[in-house]
Formats: structure tokens, sequence, C-alpha cells
């Protein structure tokens, strides 16, 4: 039986004790991704940022609150996966410093200084050896071309794009793509939908005969 891992929804970078950036990922891909690989028979376990969807209860979940915390949990439960989809939306900065109480109004401007997260997706996928890597590409723009660089880029074996109206929507539309730029599937429709034709190729493309 094939293991999966499939990270899922959003990170929080906390500013101070109460407050942190974020993104508007709901955790729907994961979940809808994590029932359509049970479907066909995976082992499925779940790094998740803090969402308010349910997951399936055949799923082992796995949550995590920040992108650092995501890495660590990912890497950890990576060695026994076969595959790993990154579904998940981690921030990409953080504060360079968080302020040990809540930051006060003053009635100035706040700066804050913003460094990058590493990478998840990169970062399992520098280390992957025999097992592959799905990405997923959000882009505002140039969606096809950014998600062709970002799969270089991640050393991933496929990659999924899609737009940032799929961000809180229960539909989705997007396209699988392989190294080569080629298209191997374009689907839209309801996320479980999605998902299953997502599962689809990478089951055809990816998995090895058992």
């Amino acid at each position: 039986m094939p293991h999966i891992l499939i990270t899922s929804g959003p990170t929080r970078q906390y500013l101070d004790p109460v407050r942190y950036l974020t993104n508007a990922s709901s955790g729907r891909m994961g979940a809808a991704l994590a029932t359509a690989a049970l479907e066909l028979g995976y082992q499925v376990t779940v790094v998740s940022g803090p969402v308010e969807v349910e997951y399936p209860p055949a799923v082992s979940v796995l949550p995590v609150v920040s992108t650092e915390e995501m890495l660590r949990c990912a890497q950890a439960a990576f060695t026994d996966c076969d595959g790993l989809i990154g579904a998940a939306a981690p921030c990409d900065y953080r504060p360079r410093h968080v302020a040990p109480e809540k930051i006060s109004k003053t009635g100035d401007p706040l700066l804050l200084q913003l460094v990058e997260t590493e990478d998840v997706v990169a970062a399992l996928a520098a280390r992957k050896e025999h097992r592959w890597v799905v990405g997923f590409a959000l882009e505002t723009a140039d969606h096809r071309l950014r998600a062709l660089a970002k799969l270089e880029r991640k050393c991933c074996d496929l990659i999924v794009s899609n737009g940032v109206a799929a961000m809180q929507a229960k539909d989705n539309q997007v396209e699988i793509l392989d190294s080569t730029g080629h298209v191997l599937r374009s689907a839209g429709g309801s996320k479980l939908h999605v998902a299953r034709e997502i599962l689809a190729v990478i089951d055809g493309q990816l998995v090895l005969p058992a």
C-alpha cells in the first residue's frame, strides 16, 4: 500500500503573542486530496496548518502552526512515505523579530522587517531520493510559466497550477504539468473531483506497481 504525505492549509507567523501573518488557504484541497488518496487504497498522513475543515477519519493528521513547524514535521513524516503532495500554502515570510508582548498602538507607522521562510516542498524534494514529489503553484499571472519555474526550482516530478480563486472556494480549476511543460490533464469542478483527477495522474505516472 503506497504511503502518501500531504501538506495542507496555511501557516501562521506570529508578530507578537496575538497577531500573525497568514493567508486564506482553507485546507479544503488537502482534505479532498486525502479523500481521493484513500479511495485508491493509499495510506495517508496529513501535515496540516490551522484549518476548520475536517480530514477523513482514516487519515493520520499532524497539526502544526508555523512554517518552521510544518517543515520539521513533514521531514520526519516523509521518511516513511513513498511520495508527497505539497498542497499547503505556508507563509513565505516571517518577522525578523517577534515581540514578547502585545505591540501597543502609538499613532506612528509600524515598520516590520520580514525574512523568507524555508521552502517546505523544495527542502523535502532535495532529499526525495526514490520518492516522488508533486507541488502546487498558486499564481496571479503567467500561471503556466511560473508553475514550470517552480517545478524546476523545487525539483518536483509534477506540479499542479491553479489561481487565487481557489482559496476559500469549494471549486478549483487546475492544470497538471510535467517537467517538459506538457499539460497531462486539466480539471475543473468541486475540489473532490479535481483531487480525484490529480490522484489519477499521480497513480498512473508516479506510483510504482505493488
